[in-house]
């Protein structure tokens, strides 16, 4: 049994691997700004009034959580706010940097005297945040925060393989969510994070830093 601490998880995806996660019998901590009604019924560790944005917020948590050993960090927190270059709106694209790119980083650094060798990071990025798959344009802040993500996931694959911690960096497909309109082409949550679970059970030293699709395509820088 191994422990998970999920981020963004009162809804969407994570409230889906903290479903999964602990319906396998591992134990979930999940971190969220507020909580829901779904997931309190899931019986597992909630944490609140946790903002990634927050050095403060970020530090209490470090504090709640008490030297605990975390076996895998997903960290699932994002937003989507839709800019064109017609409608450039410049606060929003730095509003989407400080939660998609730096707020997962600063997460993964201050939480790190509670991962140990052989545990895994997890950043959910999108494909949207590959510049060769990027066919279609706009998106202006979307795009930009996720890219820089998986550059920092890059980065932390080979700053913490020495230390025994391997880092995926996981697109999660097209998704039935709050975030995607409920998208009637996407997959469902359950679909969704069937697969990432599989890619983050297979993650280690050897394909630490693979950008992955859930349903295991390696995807395109």
């Amino acid at each position: 049994m191994a422990t998970y601490l999920v981020t963004g998880a009162n809804r969407g995806i994570g409230l889906e691997y903290c479903r999964q996660l602990q319906q396998r019998g591992d134990t979930v901590i999940a971190a969220c700004r507020d909580s829901s009604a779904e997931l309190e019924t899931l019986g597992v560790q909630v944490k609140t009034q946790v903002d990634i944005t927050s050095d403060t917020s970020v530090a209490n948590l470090v504090q709640r959580l008490a030297g605990q050993t975390i076996d895998g960090l997903i960290n699932n927190a994002g937003i989507v706010e839709r800019v064109t270059l017609e409608g450039l709106d410049i606060e929003s694209i730095r509003h989407q940097y400080e939660v998609n790119a730096i707020g997962p980083l600063r997460l993964t650094h201050a939480l790190l005297s509670n991962l140990q060798s052989g545990s895994k990071v997890i950043l959910m990025t999108s494909r949207m945040g590959s510049i060769g798959d990027n066919t279609s344009g706009s998106s202006y802040g979307y795009r930009m925060s996720k890219v820089a993500l998986c550059m920092a996931g890059k980065s932390l694959s080979h700053d913490l393989k020495p230390q025994g911690i391997a880092v995926a960096i996981l697109h999660p497909g097209l998704v039935q969510t709050r975030m995607t309109r409920f998208n009637a082409q996407g997959i469902t949550p359950e679909q969704s994070v069937q697969g990432l679970l599989a890619r983050i059970d297979q993650l280690n030293l050897e394909n630490t830093g693979t950008f992955w699709h859930a349903n295991g395509e390696v995807l395109p820088w």
